[in-house]
Parts: structure tokens; C-alpha cells; sequence
């Protein structure tokens, strides 16, 4: 899965903080239900940056990000005044969202850390540690001041490599200087396969309805088995399990959130993103029969520039056997038929790719034209 690469800049200012990352308060111990209220925080958080993020630059336009991969790359980078409870979110996303399932029939999930540091500068052991023992990352010095360059090409292999080639280039030219002192780094990687596979015999070109009134023929997967579905008011959320296997601990989901107009994606993530809990309060909970089922086959990619110094790349491909996405981020100092029960998404919609049992969010995205791959 490769394509060319859609990079935006985000109208933000240059520093990390304006991202609306939850700002968590300090806690000496969390008990289990203290932990369930951060990261129920930390998802509305997420749905806020989706927002933020689509608004600035992504309206009306195909779009995928990775909030998991974003929070783990700004945590890390504030690890030193991180408090106890943004460390227990971290891990707790660390820990259960970001293991790997493949080897009990689950999703194949890789989820890597980094810190490259100015070689000439002395070493704090402290850090060190906090980096590889705390937040579990790979600690790499680095000659900065006479081959930034060069670490720049070695920090976008080392991307490609951990996202099975599927995120290149992340650090453009230049982005990496020889003033530069640090630089984090998060990788995300995710293959699930449908819980329910669709038949590739099934598949057919259909009319994907554009926002002018256009429209383009694309693959639409079909099923006549049983889903999840549920109507809420202006809209209908699909939810496609992945496999789980032995993997019984955890479950993976994919979710559409399909509004009943063709132009009403614009106020249905407004909605999403300014209501606390509304991905958990809109949740298919039973199979349903459906009179039609269809939603196209897809695989795109998105990447911005948050600051100067924050840098974050994704992609995504759904077809007939699952999904495979994957995510990077660097960060660096200095028609609508009423009576008839359906799920056609034959236009614009929002998606996401959600551990259901913490809630974390690890791909969100917006599709309004699944024939273009950026």
C-alpha cells in the first residue's frame, strides 16, 4: 500500500502546547475507576484534535491521523513534568491498545517509541532511564551538529521500518538542523482482519455521492449477514469488529458514523467533537438485519505539520479481508431512504479505529472521496 503522501501545516502556533492534549492533574495513585475517568478524558480529548485538525485543514477533504500516536510522541516529550496520571494513561494505552494480538488470532499491532540525542551533550541518567524503563523507548545519541542530514534519513527509515514501509519521508528536508538537541518519535502500526470477512464476488462499482452534486463509480463491499447498526438522530454508526481470536482481553472495532444527508458530515463531527462521551453514547450494541449493506473500499493517506517542530503522517486501507494502517509523529526542541432499514455509504462519512475497552482512539479519519488515495 503505497501512495503519494497528502502533507498539510496545521494554523497553529509553533508551540506543541496549542494542540488540545488533556491536561491531566497530578495524582499520587490511581485507582481503577480514577484510571477509566482519565481515559475517558484523554478520548474526548482526542475527538477535540480530531476536530482541530479537520477544521484547520482537512475540510470537506479525504483525511486519517493517529491521536494514539500524536498523545504518545507529546507525553514523551513532556515526560519530565509528566504527572502520575498521564503516566498511567500512557501505560494503560501502552499496555493493552498497543499490544501486539497477532500471535492469539488478533490484530497485528506494532507500536514503537524513540529519543535521539545530541551526542556532545553530557548524558542525564535520570532521563535515560525515565525513557527506557517508564515510557519504554529506544535511547539513540546522535551527531546533530555535523550530520543532521544524515539523522534525518535515518529517523524516516527507522519510520519505514517500524510501519511495514507504509509511512516514508515523514521528516522533510531540513526539518532536522544541527542546533537540534532532541528529537522524540512515536511509530503505530495496525493490520485487523473483519470479524466477518466480506466475499470479494460480492464486491461491485457503485455511486459514491461527491458534496457538488457529482458523483464517482467506486468498489462497494457487500454482505447479507446480520451487522451493527444503529440509527441516532441525523445519523447511523456501523461497527465492524476485527478478530480476536485468543486476544479475549481486548476488542478492536472499526466505526462509520454515516449522516443521513449527503452534506452532513460538516455537523455531525461538530457535534462528535464538542460532546464529552459521545462515541461511547453512540454505540451500535446489537446485529441487525439490513435490507442493503455497502460501504466502499478505501486506502488513504494524510500528513501535516503541526509546528516546526511536530510532524505527524497516516494512512489507512480498508478491502474485503480488513484494515492496515499506520501512523507516525515526531516532535523536536527548538440519498436517504426512511423506510427501508440500510447502511449505504455512498457519501461522506467519518471513521474510526477504536480498542473498545479503554476507548482509544488509534485512527480517526473522513472519507469524501474513496476514489482518490490523498
Amino acid at each position: 500500500m503505497s501512495s503519494k503522501m497528502k502533507t498539510q501545516k496545521l494554523s497553529t502556533s509553533s508551540e506543541t502546547a496549542d494542540l488540545p492534549v488533556t491536561k491531566i492533574i497530578a495524582s499520587p495513585s490511581l485507582s481503577k475507576k480514577e484510571l477509566q475517568k482519565a481515559m475517558k478524558k484523554q478520548n474526548d480529548a482526542d475527538l477535540v484534535l480530531t476536530g482541530k485538525v479537520i477544521a484547520s485543514k482537512a475540510r470537506n477533504s479525504n483525511f486519517v491521523f493517529s491521536p494514539a500516536s500524536l498523545n504518545s510522541v507529546l507525553t514523551i516529550a513532556a515526560a519530565s513534568s509528566a504527572t502520575e496520571e498521564r503516566k498511567a494513561v500512557f501505560n494503560e494505552t501502552a499496555t493493552v491498545a498497543f499490544a501486539d494480538g497477532k500471535a492469539n488470532g488478533g490484530p497485528k499491532i506494532t507500536a514503537i517509541n524513540g529519543v535521539w540525542v545530541e551526542q556532545s551533550l553530557p548524558v542525564d541518567h535520570s532521563f535515560k532511564d525515565l525513557m527506557e524503563n517508564v515510557f519504554k523507548a529506544t535511547f539513540t545519541q546522535v551527531d546533530f551538529r555535523s550530520k543532521a542530514e544524515q539523522v534525518r534519513r535515518e529517523l524516516n527509515k527507522w519510520t519505514s521500518d517500524q510501519t511495514n514501509g507504509l509511512i516514508k519521508d515523514l521528516l522533510p528536508l531540513g526539518s532536522v538542523r544541527s542546533n537540534t538537541d532532541r528529537v522524540y518519535g512515536n511509530a503505530l502500526y495496525f493490520k485487523g482482519t473483519w470479524e466477518d470477512k466480506f466475499s470479494k464476488s460480492e464486491t461491485k462499482e457503485r455511486a459514491f455521492h461527491l458534496l457538488n452534486d457529482a458523483s464517482v463509480s467506486v468498489p462497494f463491499m457487500r454482505s447479507s449477514k446480520r451487522q451493527y447498526v444503529q440509527r441516532f438522530d441525523g445519523f447511523k454508526v456501523l461497527k465492524l469488529p476485527f478478530q480476536r481470536g485468543l486476544d479475549i482481553k481486548r476488542s478492536f472495532s472499526m466505526y462509520f458514523y454515516l449522516p443521513d444527508e449527503n452534506d452532513g458530515l460538516d455537523n455531525l463531527v461538530k457535534k462528535m467533537t464538542s460532546t464529552p462521551g459521545f462515541v461511547d453514547n453512540h454505540t451500535p450494541t446489537c446485529r441487525v438485519k439490513l435490507d442493503d449493506f455497502a460501504i466502499p473500499k478505501f486506502k488513504i493517506s494524510f500528513g501535516f505539520e503541526a509546528s516546526k517542530a511536530l510532524y505527524h503522517k497516516a494512512c489507512v486501507e480498508i478491502d474485503e479481508e480488513g484494515a492496515e494502517a499506520a501512523a507516525a509523529s515526531f516532535c523536536e526542541r527548538h440519498s436517504y431512504t426512511p423506510n427501508r432499514n440500510r447502511f449505504v455509504a455512498d457519501h461522506p462519512f467519518l471513521f474510526l479505529i477504536r480498542e473498545d475497552t479503554t476507548g482509544t482512539v488509534l485512527f480517526a479519519g473522513q472519507i469524501f472521496d474513496p476514489s482518490k488515495s490523498s
